[in-house]
């Protein structure tokens, strides 16, 4: 388990309410030297290697396409970065699956759709807990098939 992307992730996160503020993660981004990004999409396994900058540049213009295509809002509000001016990981929400971004007390919030991070990234649906409702759910159910 990657500790150190962990510590990242749940780490403090700032969250670009604008989308010129956006435009400025990307051009950082896009400036970094190849091997430096890895790009994770949730429920894939996380990847091995990291991006070149063609990669890279191209995984930045699908994700910006889509965030301002299907996020149909005056402000972005749906990515988030540790460090804008030094950026090492970014989360990126998708607009199709918010839920509730910050968290409620109906149970955590949901995870990003993608995550960009210079750490390899961890399984996130493998180390994250599910919440308990369903876990309990998922406990009555194997007790009732077994017996």
């Amino acid at each position: 388990m990657n500790s150190g992307f962990l510590e990242k992730y749940h780490g403090y996160l700032k969250n670009l309410l604008r989308w010129d503020e956006l435009d400025r993660l990307w051009d950082r981004l896009r400036q970094a030297p190849d091997g430096v990004w890895f790009a994770y999409a949730t429920g894939e396994p996380p990847p091995q290697q990291p991006l070149d900058a063609e990669q890279l540049a191209r995984v930045i213009g699908e994700l910006d396409l889509l965030l301002r295509t299907e996020h149909k809002e005056s402000y972005c509000g749906i990515v988030y970065v540790d460090d804008p001016d030094a950026p090492s990981l970014v989360k990126i929400y998708d607009p199709n699956n918010l839920g509730s971004v910050c968290g409620s007390s109906s149970g955590p919030p949901p995870l990003p759709g993608w995550v960009l991070s210079t750490r390899p990234p961890t399984d996130l649906k493998a180390v994250l807990p599910q919440p308990e409702g369903r876990r309990r759910w998922w406990q009555r159910l194997l007790v009732r098939g077994s017996g």
